[in-house]
């Protein structure tokens, strides 16, 4: 059966309109208490933390106000009174937002906070942050690109029961300057809690570079899904399926904000979503784009458009033709999702005045090493399962208990790396420390995937598709790179610590449900 005939079947979408399934209570259990997985390959017998909840009725969008000026993002205060030493405190609690004025969304928030407080560091710091876990779950933080050791990386493997706490420790080494963030890493929650708040962001600055005489700005972009009530309704199938996009994308916690430039500036835009991908433009307006996940690029790229697939980060500067009004969009990018046929539709994200022409920008921003040779290599095969027994499910009997309990066990192994869902005690993967590798990533399944490793950036070596090899146009450092169906990508990377490393799809539901391995460094 081919994606097309697949498509045209609406059975399964019936399935995302049945009850709300597993509760809390069963699910903190389970969490707290076992953690195991079963040992046989694409299988995984926990379905507890998978609720099928019935399609919602929106808030309407005019709920919102917008056109508010954007605000910064707080900072996370600095306690520390020593030089290159960062020490601060976050509690991680069920509070309540208001998104929409008088009404009262319960949420998940870092020190209160939805997004998080901005954390603000500089190469060579040490960093230790207190977590306190007020929440009735387990979870994590997780340094998202950070080059942190294994322990300190908020793995699923280190949960942090509820109503406990840790200490994550960790010195930023030189050249490590960047455009991080933050979110959970626990098994099976992930998903589940950052959609109910939980992101911030992470900049790790160097005391001086090419840019560092510009002013620099924060745009977080997130989405929120809010019911009628202004409260976040749990995933249905489709989100499961596809990964979750809230219908109201926010910038800094603001929808449709007014972003106001009178004069060049450092911008760096993150993409905290579970599964949008965002194609960014600004008509009359080009992008300069001067780094990535990990960095300034070596050379400036001029884009008409940004394109970030979901837990991707940038910075730009603008270069506008004119001084002006402008809006900053999303146009639509097809990933490929199953069951759904969407209005290929644009989205507006903020009204941006532009007062400044661009000023002048060096034509090298960084030297980059030689690029070593690859002394070990890896390959990752990405794939779906499962397609022909999900449309084998009675749909006249879509809502009986058995047919439930069948969708669950079904969605709980059908997104693989390497022909398996994750199992947290079994190791996938080995690598030696220090030692460079080139990852080949290929992408044998029918829908987008990004590819994210954690403790490392790598660069982009080749893409493949349809037997063209194209090599990179540029040299960057990612954490995080979009793999298309039947493309094939070369990365190359080094490990600089020893212990347990993940590798997942950063489509945040697709991890959950078991699209993630273990790799362990070894001396």
């Amino acid at each position: 059966m081919n994606r097309r005939q697949f498509l045209q079947l609406n059975a399964l979408a019936l399935a995302s309109t049945s009850l709300s399934y597993a509760s809390n209570d069963m699910q903190n259990h389970h969490m707290t208490h076992t953690m195991n997985h079963s040992n046989i390959d694409a299988v995984n017998t926990d379905t507890s933390f998978i609720t099928l909840a019935p399609k919602t009725q929106l808030l309407d969008e005019k709920a919102f106000e917008r056109g508010v000026d954007l605000a910064s993002l707080e900072l996370l205060k600095n306690e520390s009174k020593e030089s290159n030493f960062f020490r601060a405190s976050i509690e991680i609690a069920e509070n309540e937002k208001e998104f929409i004025k008088g009404k009262k969304t319960h949420c998940f928030t870092y020190n209160g906070l939805v997004p998080g407080p901005k954390i603000e560091v500089y190469e060579g710091d040490t960093v230790e942050i207190l977590v306190k876990n007020k929440l009735k779950e387990p979870t994590t933080i997780h340094w998202h690109g950070l080059p942190v050791p294994p322990e300190h990386d908020g793995n699923p493997h280190d949960a942090i029961a509820p109503n406990r706490e840790r200490i994550y420790r960790f010195q930023l080494p030189e050249n490590s300057a960047g455009t991080y963030w933050y979110h959970p890493h626990p098994h099976f929650l992930s998903s589940k809690q950052v959609a109910k708040g939980l992101a911030g962001v992470f900049v790790v600055k160097a005391k001086k570079d090419a840019l560092s005489h510009l002013k620099e700005r924060d745009l977080m972009i997130s989405d929120l899904r809010l019911d009628e009530k202004a409260q976040i309704p749990e995933n249905t199938l489709l989100d499961w399926l596809n990964g979750r996009e809230g219908e109201f994308v926010l910038i800094n916690g603001q929808f449709q904000p007014q972003i106001t430039f009178n004069e060049a500036e450092r911008i760096r835009i993150y993409n905290c979503c579970a599964a949008r991908y965002l194609n960014l433009r600004i008509q009359g307006v080009q992008f300069v784009l001067v780094g990535t996940d990990g960095g300034l690029l070596e050379k400036p790229q001029l884009l008409k458009e940004l394109f970030l697939s979901p837990a991707s980060r940038v910075e730009v500067l603008l270069q506008p033709t004119k001084k002006g009004q402008f809006e900053l969009e999303t146009v639509y990018y097809n990933r490929n999702k199953m069951l759904v046929q969407e209005k290929q539709n644009t989205l507006t994200l903020a009204s941006i005045s532009i007062q400044h022409t661009t000023a002048a920008y060096p034509q090298t921003l960084r030297k980059f090493q030689p690029l070593k040779q690859a002394k070990a290599f890896k390959e990752i095969q990405m794939s779906e399962a499962n397609m022909m027994k999900l449309h084998s499910l009675d749909d006249a009997n879509v809502f009986n208990s058995e047919n439930e309990k069948e969708i669950k066990t079904v969605l709980a192994s059908m997104f693989l790396l390497n022909g398996k869902t994750f199992d947290i005690k079994r190791i996938d993967l080995h690598s030696k420390l220090n030692e460079v590798e080139e990852w080949i990533v290929t992408n044998n399944s029918h829908m987008d995937h990004p590819f994210h490793i954690h403790g490392t950036q790598f660069e982009l070596i080749s893409s493949k598709i349809n037997g063209k090899v194209q090599k990179a146009e540029f040299r960057s450092l990612k954490d995080t790179i979009n793999v298309r169906p039947n493309e094939e990508l070369r990365l190359r990377m080094v490990q600089n610590f020893t212990g347990t490393r993940m590798y997942h799809c950063h489509i945040l539901e697709h991890e959950d449900l078991g699209m993630m391995g273990n790799l362990e460094v070894e001396e």
